[in-house]
């Protein structure tokens, strides 16, 4: 599948979704948005797919969103931030904690600028691969914005309340090395998508089923009580243990290192 502002393009199980606005850095259109959702429902539905790289075109992420577009619409905006209920999740707000609830590693790939939205976007991925040069921030406070891409869901796992005060109230550019000293990112590299694709096609090597179930009970787990937690990876286990996927795992490991994987248990 392939749009004007994101494209997709699936190879050997491997979804590289790519955002693709370099005349605007990528920035986010309430076209965009729409973009972004829809292929993240398609990748859900898809049960080929075991991996997923995220990253943006011409050499930077997302430089946020883009608030000329969104202002000059009042009836753009106002669908970007509907929703039935308040704890529902609205369309800005789905292009971050969507890749989250996918049972599909994902990994994104920061390059260039990667401010506001583009964060908030990148926080969702399970893993942050990052260029030298990338530069990271929580930018909506110069707005007269709070974050509302739902960004702190993966924030207040992966840093302290304290940082993530400060970098939200004074809205700094970080630079790829203070990202990754407040565990905003995973990694730096000189070659982030080629690392990205190592790693994805390593995840490739395992089984889909082990893997949703272990995205699944990190992300709810996290920050759940420890008897959640101990359910959660029971029922995780006996529902593997079931799975042509599991015996599958058992026999790549002990007499045919090639044989492949079924498709993702609908299940998960």
């Amino acid at each position: 599948m392939e749009t004007d502002l994101v494209t997709l393009n699936i190879e050997q199980g491997i979804a590289h979704v790519f955002l693709n606005r370099p005349s605007k850095i990528n920035a986010l259109s309430y076209e965009m948005f729409k973009a972004i959702d829809k292929v993240i429902k398609q990748l859900a539905k898809d049960k080929r797919v075991n991996a997923v790289i995220l990253s943006g075109a011409e050499g930077n992420f997302c430089s946020g969103l883009d608030v000329k577009s969104v202002a000059s619409s009042p009836s753009k905006a106002a669908k970007l931030l509907f929703k039935w209920l308040p704890g529902n999740a609205n369309l800005a707000q789905r292009v971050s904690v969507g890749w989250q609830r996918l049972p599909i590693p994902v990994i994104a790939v920061l390059q260039g600028c990667c401010y506001g939205g583009g964060t908030q976007i990148a926080l969702g991925a399970d893993i942050r691969i990052a260029s030298p040069e990338c530069k990271l921030s929580i930018m909506e406070a110069k707005w007269g914005l709070v974050p509302d891409m739902a960004g702190l869901v993966a924030l207040r796992q992966i840093i302290a309340k304290d940082k993530a005060l400060m970098l939200t109230y004074s809205a700094d550019i970080l630079t790829a090395p203070q990202a990754l000293e407040l565990g905003l990112i995973s990694e730096i590299n000189d070659a982030p998508y080629e690392t990205a694709l190592v790693l994805a096609q390593k995840i490739m090597q395992t089984s889909p089923d082990a893997n949703a179930a272990i995205k699944r009970s990190i992300n709810q787990s996290w920050t759940g009580t420890v008897r959640s937690l101990l359910a959660r990876e029971s029922l995780s286990q006996i529902r593997l243990l079931m799975g042509k996927n599991r015996v599958i795992a058992a026999i790549r490991q002990t007499k045919k290192p090639d044989k492949n994987y079924q498709s993702r248990q609908s299940w998960w």
